[in-house]
């Protein structure tokens, strides 16, 4: 597999070369500018749970089931959190480097190792259920639906294996383009079947129980002579909203799709392997630029968008009250307002960048860095009189 990073890398270096320190200096991330900040965010935690993953775009990021938040590092380790303080309640180290997860869901933690292997751990007391040989690597959370675990690997294949045992139950398989960017969706469960998006450019959904194909979707269809400009990959966050899917495809369209038939009601020209998040009125997205845009969820128009964030390596953009939030590469928080797309607040986790989505829990943000910490974070309303006061953010 070659990875779209080290064409561009190439063809930067190139251009550099040739036409000298201006196109260098055009790709620059955009520098950040002061904003007035309209909405308190305060830090209630942070805790490291272990690191190595700095520049490798992989899939680990926080999950929770409601009493626990889990998350897991590139070097091993997987820990169970409490939501309210961060105290570690069991912490499970691994002998692989992770590539993937957790997925929760039915007393299992389950997390994808880098040279293969799916490993269940049990969600009470973190210990090691099982390991199963996937063949490859996976940069997709796993899937958990009853007594099924669902993976989607690197080569274009979803697997389903019991969350019993881990043995293989049916593999669904397309095909690869010779070129693909490094990443995948993670896969999202809608009643009886499990949505897969696939780096030719297709969605595809699977009956959970059986593996049989309900349906195909060319959410976008490669164009273009060159590998590269043949590029469709579906990589980012699939988001369902009753029996709406909503997803994006890099060099292709945003689109609603009909989750019982595969139809697509409607689709936008928007470029973007972040993928899509949505709520009940919005969808969000960013584009290949870093351009964070808000679409009706009806109908798909733009209401607004957001050029603040260029080239800063955005993540998608994450609901969270009334704003949605974007980590970017610098380790930087945004808050832009969900009506207009104004920046309400900008706090700093660290050093490291954001290169997974933050997670909403509750009224919660759970965000992880690269280097292996983890925060979570409030929006702090405003006082009312005879309120205690509020503990200073020393983030903000």
């Amino acid at each position: 597999m070659r990875l779209l990073s080290l064409v561009v890398a190439a063809l930067a270096l190139s251009a550099c070369g040739i036409f000298g320190d201006d196109d260098e200096d055009e790709l620059e991330p955009l520098e950040l500018v002061d904003i007035e900040t309209k909405i308190k965010v305060q830090r209630l935690w942070k805790t490291n749970v272990g690191g190595g993953a700095e520049f490798l775009r992989v899939a680990l990021q926080p999950a929770g089931d409601g009493n626990r938040i889990y998350a897991a590092s590139r070097d091993g380790n997987v820990v169970a959190l409490d939501p309210q303080s961060g105290r570690t309640i069991w912490r499970s180290e691994l002998d692989v480097e992770l590539s993937a997860g957790p997925g929760v869901g039915e007393g299992l933690v389950v997390v994808g190792a880098a040279k293969g292997s799916l490993i269940a751990i049990d969600a009470d007391s973190g210990e090691e259920m099982w390991r199963a040989n996937i063949t490859g690597e996976t940069l997709a959370r796993p899937a958990i639906d009853d007594d099924t675990v669902m993976v989607l690997t690197i080569d274009s294949r979803l697997r389903a294996l019991s969350a019993f045992d881990g043995t293989n139950r049916w593999i669904v398989e397309q095909s690869t383009p010779d070129l693909t960017m490094r990443g995948s969706a993670a896969p999202v469960v809608v009643g009886t079947s499990v949505i897969a998006g696939f780096d030719n450019g297709r969605l595809v959904a699977v009956n959970v129980a059986s593996g049989d194909r309900m349906w195909e979707s060319l959410l976008s269809p490669p164009t273009g002579r060159s590998d590269l400009e043949r590029l469709s990959d579906i990589d980012g966050l699939i988001s369902v909203v009753g029996q709406d899917i909503y997803a994006t495809g890099y060099q292709g369209n945003l689109a609603s799709i009909a989750a019982e038939s595969g139809q697509i009601l409607w689709s936008r020209e928007v470029s973007s392997y972040e993928g899509v998040a949505a709520d009940w009125n919005n969808l969000y997205t960013v584009d290949e630029e870093g351009v964070v845009i808000a679409l009706t969820r009806r109908n798909g128009d733009e209401t607004w968008r957001q050029n603040s964030l260029l080239r800063r390596e955005p993540t998608v953009p994450v609901p969270f009250q009334t704003t949605v939030v974007v980590g970017d590469l610098e380790g930087y928080l945004h808050f832009f307002s969900n009506f207009d797309g104004d920046p309400v607040a900008r706090v700093r986790v660290g050093s490291k960048a954001i290169s997974v989505e933050p997670v909403v829990v509750a009224d919660r943000l759970f965000v992880q860095s690269d280097d292996g910490s983890v925060s979570a974070y409030v929006i702090q309303l405003p006082e009312s009189p005879g309120d205690a006061p509020a503990v200073s953010d020393e983030d903000a």
